[in-house]
């Protein structure tokens, strides 16, 4: 052998153990998520793909130098104690949790261990942040609706029914935002004609069907659903009672559209779990949480069911066809727009 390949091998050689040591030497971060849905939905695990594969994208790979603990709450949140502990005995890095229920609940549980949020609404109203500029705490993240964005959906029914002059607030009053949505829907709705009716349900099919059949009795009547784990939950149900009545119906999110609803208008939650990565992110690389303001939302989409607003007999106006992000015609094909 050269003696120039042997002092390179040799050189290689003293290094290999330095670069061994550095590896073992790097901590592993644990991330710990909990998520406000079901584990079967899919639209969710559309989401937190999304996360982790931001995550990945600014350096954090499973199996190498981070770990991630993911639970769901289900249909509901009696095993949020339960769920809460043992996300705090997983002992994270930082927490990534969807929903006020679960932020607040991780807040009594640890104010130490970093929050990340997506899926809350009112998070200075509901005691979550201090402030929307300056979060305080241990918790932070992306805000999902202002109050105005009620106009937005009132509005929009409008457009879809011009006679319509009911509309039906269908949400859990045991949601923190159920009465904040309530409050900025009856200030808006006098200017556009529109008497708005806070109706109530459960987390049950059965409550669930029974006053949305009585709202079909009243004539001009249509539905908004607001952001809620109840009706997100049994959002096939709720379609369907929609066409089954014919009545409008205008909801948060774009996989109510994909399902088969009317129409939505709301923020990317994909983009928005992106964003939350970015945050996890920093926190990790050893930011505070209290000093990254809460994110207000920069990206919102329309998107519309052409083949339901046939079922339902409804002509979509041409001002809320241009503006739409996306236009479904048929179980799911996107139309070019």
């Amino acid at each position: 052998m050269r003696r120039r390949a042997f002092i390179t091998l040799l050189g290689g050689a003293a290094a290999w153990p330095l670069a061994a040591r550095a590896q073992q030497g790097e901590r592993t971060r644990r991330i710990g998520v909990l998520v406000s849905s079901v584990e079967t939905d899919p639209a969710v695990h559309g989401r937190i793909a999304a996360f982790r594969q931001s995550l990945e994208q600014l350096g954090w790979l499973e199996g190498r130098n981070v770990q991630i603990e993911l639970r769901f709450t289900g249909d509901n949140y009696e095993r949020l104690p339960q769920l809460v502990q043992e996300m705090v005995a997983f002992n994270p890095d930082v927490i990534f949790a969807s929903a006020t229920p679960a932020v607040r609940a991780l807040q009594a549980k640890t104010r130490t261990i970093p929050i990340v949020f997506v899926y809350v609404s009112d998070p200075v109203g509901a005691g979550v942040v201090a402030s929307l500029a300056r979060p305080g705490a241990n918790t932070t993240g992306l805000l999902l609706y202002e109050e105005s964005i009620a106009g937005k959906w009132l509005g929009m029914l409008k457009e879809m029914s011009p006679p319509l002059t009911r509309a039906a607030l269908v949400g859990n009053p045991k949601g923190f935002t159920y009465d904040y949505f309530v409050r900025s829907s009856k200030t808006i709705a006098p200017a556009l004609g529109i008497e708005v009716a806070p109706t109530p349900i459960e987390n049950d099919a059965a409550a669930i069907e029974q006053p949305i059949a009585a709202l079909a009795r009243t004539p001009n009547c249509g539905l908004f659903l607001p952001p809620d784990i109840t009706t997100d939950h049994y959002r096939d149900l709720i379609i369907a009672l929609a066409a089954r009545y014919r009545l409008p119906a205008v909801y948060a999110f774009r996989h109510f559209v994909t399902a088969g609803g009317l129409m939505s208008y709301g923020v990317d939650m994909v983009e928005q779990h992106r964003q939350a990565a970015s945050y996890v992110d920093r926190i990790l690389r050893g930011a505070n949480p209290a000093d990254l303001p809460v994110q207000a939302p920069t990206k919102y989409e329309t998107v519309l069911n052409l083949k339901t607003a046939r079922a339902l007999a409804f002509d979509v106006p041409p001002t809320l066809l241009v503006r739409a992000d996306e236009v479904f015609e048929w179980k799911g094909r996107l139309l070019p727009i």
